[in-house]
């Protein structure tokens, strides 16, 4: 059970971190900013999808 629920919590993680990194790229900050932010996500998944959260660029999603 355990092995199971970590797979489940590192795929949950693994869709944000792809959410993120196309919120990323659908913002309006220049090309330079985006790179770092998706560096940030990708080499740090969690704490880069939490400081992202905090103080990221947001794309233009309409709700």
């Amino acid at each position: 059970m355990g092995s199971t629920f970590n797979g489940l919590v590192g795929l949950i993680i693994l869709a944000l971190d792809i959410w993120a990194i196309i919120n990323v790229l659908k913002s309006n900050v220049g090309t330079g900013m985006k790179i770092l932010w998706v560096l940030l996500i990708i080499f740090l998944p969690v704490l880069g999808l939490i400081i992202w959260a905090i103080a990221g660029p947001r794309g233009n999603v309409r709700i």
